[in-house]
């Protein structure tokens, strides 16, 4: 699989698998003390050493449930544990889990690092093209739009980093979130309407 690597500034190193282009799967790397941990990764060319130079893997984490790309094949190649779901959290991370959604066939933690603000998501949030409508940044999943997760409200994140596409970073990114949130249900006619708009032959 072919991947596109691009930095996260301070947090570490994200990747996007070329193919499906559509998906834009995303996957983090996130790095404090020499230890890095893995986020719904995507496997392909070069990974392994992009990580191992990164810091001593301590661990993979597979934030939804039905998210599960490569975490079980790398977590057993690079000698780490897989934490599924992590509603517990993960023992010795820098950073706490948010429960978003714990139901049958949807179940979604995403990473809270306080002191880099910044927040992981799997598919609660993302910055695909098929998440947004006209002039956002990033949007929640199409399926949370009329339930926005209270839980990610106030955070105040100068990281926003998705399952699908690439995060956003500085200044803009609370806002973003917050905007995100706050306008889900309101703008969910004109993003499908921008999205049916866009599937026209």
């Amino acid at each position: 699989m072919k991947l596109r690597f691009f930095e996260e500034g301070e947090l570490g190193l994200g990747w996007i698998a070329v193919e499906p282009a559509l998906m834009q799967r995303a996957s983090h790397a996130l790095t404090e003390g020499g230890r890095t941990w893995v986020i719904d990764p995507v496997s392909g060319d070069g990974l392994e050493e992009q990580i191992r130079a990164l810091g001593e893997p301590a661990g993979v984490i597979q934030l939804l449930d039905r998210h599960g790309r490569d975490c079980e094949g790398l977590a057993s190649r690079l000698g780490v544990e897989l934490h599924h779901v992590p509603f517990a959290g993960v023992p010795d991370a820098p950073f706490r889990t948010l429960r978003l959604a714990d139901l049958r066939g949807w179940r979604e933690v995403a990473l809270w690092w306080p002191e880099r603000r910044a927040l992981v998501c799997a598919d609660a949030v993302g910055s695909a093209p098929y998440y947004l409508g006209p002039g956002e940044r990033i949007a929640l999943h199409p399926f949370l739009r009329l339930w926005p997760p209270k839980v990610l409200h106030g955070l105040q994140p100068e990281h926003v980093l998705c399952g699908h596409g690439e995060g956003i970073h500085g200044s803009g990114a609370a806002f973003a979130l917050e905007e995100a949130l706050s306008t889900a249900r309101r703008r969910a006619p004109r993003w499908l309407w921008h999205q049916l708009r866009g599937r026209r032959p």
